[in-house]
């Protein structure tokens, strides 16, 4: 196996993405401009949401989301305190906005099956303190959306998705991200499309949308609606530096927002090219007798069309996980953990006391037996394919 290499992920970056950047280097006007609104208006035809916003990252996009709820120009706000949950299987930034925002993560288990939220176990956590809920669809699948929506609207909660995994998936022919009050995408380099850094918040009705705008750039009236009513109220200040609400520098650029943008263009095409590779590549591992005793792959859950971010995988408990993973990576084979594995294991949850007293079994299974292998966006021939399998088969 000399000379194998099988990343996370390949350069995503082709010729043409980079010569859209160039455009914009050209024209000298680099930061925010008429790249992002563009691509905010194709995102939001595209996907069929209400409204859409361009930011630096995926992370900022969540923060953007639980800031809006906490804010005071929004009617009906979070209080500090009030519960929002979250799978127990996350990332970093799905669940520290919670806390950011001064509310309280309660988390919730995944189902095996799908990776994503176990309803059944979110049905037993709600209480009457729990005002939203934060879901993160794992590795372009989700749970029953169907069985979510009664649930949310059974108890009038707010929905988050975080679908920075997942872009282009949908759950009975509707986009995920176009479900909840709010929802997270990223354009990070392994993701479905990419701009290097950068991701798109979107969310249902103009309030939030003004409210994330204003928190996106410093808190600034500038470009709002109402930016001139603002003015007219505040004649003693000038016009051009009024800051209307507190704020961060979440924006992203043109650049970003020119290779998103050409990426975006294409994303049926990934998804496609994605979809024709892990059917190859599932339809070899399972070939192999020794492969199909001792690993368990992730299908889509029942009405998903999934756009697949990488290939999700859970060994059988007679197989040591640390071992097994650095027999493979020695080989040539790159891997890593489902999203950050069960994240109340991470010593920052000790550090801000966050653990709680319920058991999470299916992600400590996930923890202790989980990985997943990269998907190739360009077609992967037959011969890699046979050493990919020879490299799983010498790990085992």
């Amino acid at each position: 196996m000399k000379n194998f290499f099988y990343p996370l992920i390949e350069n995503p970056y082709r010729n043409k993405d980079i010569l859209e950047a160039i455009k914009v280097l050209k024209s000298k006007k680099l930061t925010i401009g008429p790249k992002t609104d563009q691509f905010q208006k194709y995102f939001t035809k595209k996907l069929r949401s209400k409204f859409s916003l361009m930011v630096n990252s995926g992370s900022s996009a969540n923060l953007l989301a639980l800031q809006c709820l906490i804010n005071p120009y929004r009617k009906k706000r979070l209080k500090p305190g009030d519960e929002v949950i979250i799978p127990s299987l996350c990332w970093s930034t799905s669940l520290w906005p919670i806390i950011q925002s001064g509310l309280k993560p309660k988390f919730v288990d995944i189902d095996l099956g799908t990776l994503n939220i176990n309803l059944n176990d979110l049905k037993k956590k709600i209480s009457k303190k729990t005002k939203a809920i934060l879901i993160v669809h794992v590795l372009g699948n989700c749970t029953d959306m169907t069985k979510l929506m009664h649930i949310i609207k059974k108890n009038k909660l707010i929905l988050i998705e975080d679908t920075c995994e997942s872009l282009g998936t949908k759950f009975k022919n509707k986009y995920l991200g176009t479900f909840g009050d709010f929802s997270s995408f990223s354009f990070y380099s392994s993701h479905q499309i990419s701009s290097g850094e950068g991701g798109m918040i979107c969310c249902k009705n103009k309030e939030d949308h003004e409210i994330i705008k204003s928190l996106r750039a410093h808190g600034w009236s500038r470009g709002l609606k109402n930016e001139k009513k603002i003015a007219s109220s505040n004649k003693h200040l000038d016009s051009r530096f009024i800051f209307y609400n507190s704020g961060f520098n979440l924006r992203s650029t043109d650049i970003s927002a020119s290779i998103g943008l050409n990426q975006f263009r294409d994303l049926d095409k990934f998804i496609k090219l994605r979809s024709a590779n892990r059917i190859k590549i599932l339809r070899s591992l399972k070939k192999n007798k020794k492969i199909e005793k001792n690993i368990r792959f992730i299908e889509a859950n029942d009405h998903v069309k999934a756009s697949w971010f990488g290939i999700p995988i859970l060994l059988s408990k007679k197989i040591n996980r640390v071992k097994f993973l650095k027999k493979i990576e020695n080989i040539g084979v790159e891997t890593r953990p489902i999203i950050s594995g069960n994240f109340l294991k991470q010593p920052s949850i000790k550090k801000y006391k966050l653990l709680q007293n319920s058991k999470f079994i299916n992600s400590d299974i996930v923890n202790k037996h989980g990985f997943f292998i990269g998907l190739p966006t360009s077609p992967i021939s037959d011969k890699k394919i046979k050493k990919l399998v020879g490299a799983f088969e010498k790990s085992l």
